[in-house]
């Protein structure tokens, strides 16, 4: 699974960095970025994407089709 985050749309909320911290940190600008995302689950992905109120987190299959959101 593949995940970005779409800076456009992040609000700096940081549920996602909660939920996985070795995946996503904030920026200096409070826009969540995506460091590791092999170091967890696709659930947990799935669980930090569905936690942002934006839908600032992509999350693909390993073919590229977007899956959420």
């Amino acid at each position: 699974m593949f995940v970005r985050v779409n800076k456009e749309l992040c609000i700096g909320l940081g549920n996602c960095v909660v939920i996985a911290p070795t995946v996503f940190r904030m920026n200096t600008s409070n826009i969540a970025v995506v460091t590791d995302p092999t170091s967890v689950a696709n659930d947990k992905l799935w669980e930090a994407a569905e936690s942002c109120t934006a839908e600032a987190i992509i999350l693909e299959d390993d073919s590229g089709n977007m899956v959420f959101p």
